[in-house]
Formats: structure tokens, C-alpha cells, sequence
């Protein structure tokens, strides 16, 4: 069954215009609340958006691959406070993906918008900016915003003549035999 999930996962851009079921919104968050995390100790928060008001803001936190978010009925903003962990970063992108699976497996579907290392504009990362319209404390760190509603765009899985397993090596790097 996972090993499904995993074949349909897709990026999806276009949204309907329909609001996420609370209920859903509310498995999406116990998915990510679930992730394993380092040592358990859970450097990350996130910030669940509904307003359209507030993802069309968000949508402008960098000058290119944000702008979809504008159309999307549900954001969630993960980010962290480093001062927790020092794999904040590796924490948030296992919550991350367990929100991707969990929108799929609920029939949705979203995309990664990168946020940490990106730019608003030359004087302002985009970390900044997403701070700044979140009311984030200062010493908040963002990974990335995930954006979520019903599919409007219909998108196979990837196909298995994709899949890079000219890249997996057996028990030494270069590999290509099991033994």
C-alpha cells in the first residue's frame, strides 16, 4: 500500500476552488505531528493557513515558484527554531514529506515551495519575508511552505523507466550486483 502512495504522489500546482475539509486539515497536522525527529526532539512548527488573504502574501515570498500558492486553499508554513536541534532542517523535510503522503493518501495534492536559501528580492531573503507576514519570532527558521487543495490537474505517476537505478550501488559505491 505505501509503495502506491508513493506511485501517485505527484506535484500538483492547480487547485479546485474548494476549501480543505477541516477533518483533513486536522489528519494533515497528526501526520505531521507523527514524524520521527532526531533525539524526539521536535524542533518544528507549523503554521496552518486557510485566509486567502495570507497565502496570496505568501505566494509572493520569492520571485520565481510561489506564485501557484495564490490559487491554493491551504498553506502550511514548516519551519523550526534551530536553537533545538541542529538537524531542524533534516526534521522538517521528514514532516514535510509525511504532509505530502498524508495529502495524497486523503486525495489532495500539493507542492514544496523552497523558502530556506531563497530570495524575496536583493535586500530580503525569503525566510524573512515569510517571517515578517507570519508574525514568526526572530529566531524562527523557515524551510518551506507546502501547498494543498483538491487537485484540478490530473497527473500520472512518475513511470518506472524514470527511476535512477543506474544510482543505487550494493555494498560498495559503483556496485551494480547484489551478491
Amino acid at each position: 500500500m505505501f509503495l502506491d502512495l508513493l506511485r501517485k504522489r505527484r506535484s500538483i500546482r492547480q487547485y479546485e476552488a474548494k476549501p480543505v475539509a477541516p477533518k483533513d486539515v486536522d489528519q494533515l497536522v497528526e501526520s505531521m505531528l507523527r514524524s520521527p525527529s532526531s533525539r524526539s526532539l521536535n524542533p518544528w512548527h507549523f503554521v496552518v493557513v486557510t485566509e486567502a488573504d495570507i497565502i496570496v502574501e505568501l505566494s509572493k515570498a520569492k520571485p520565481h515558484g510561489a506564485a501557484f500558492l495564490k490559487n491554493a486553499p491551504l498553506a502550511i508554513v514548516v519551519c523550526a527554531d534551530p536553537s533545538v536541534s541542529d538537524v531542524w532542517v533534516e526534521d522538517c523535510s521528514v514532516a514535510a514529506l509525511n504532509l505530502h503522503l498524508a495529502a495524497v493518501d486523503l486525495g489532495l495534492g500539493s507542492c514544496w515551495i523552497q523558502i530556506r536559501e531563497r530570495h524575496f528580492d536583493e535586500s530580503l531573503s525569503s525566510e524573512l519575508y515569510v517571517g515578517k507576514v507570519l508574525n514568526l519570532k526572530d529566531e524562527m527558521r523557515v524551510e518551506a511552505i507546502v501547498a494543498i487543495g483538491y487537485p484540478k490537474e490530473d497527473k500520472p505517476g512518475q513511470p518506472d523507466s524514470s527511476l535512477l537505478y543506474e544510482r543505487v550501488s550494493y555494498e560498495k559505491f559503483g556496485q551494480k550486483n547484489r551478491c
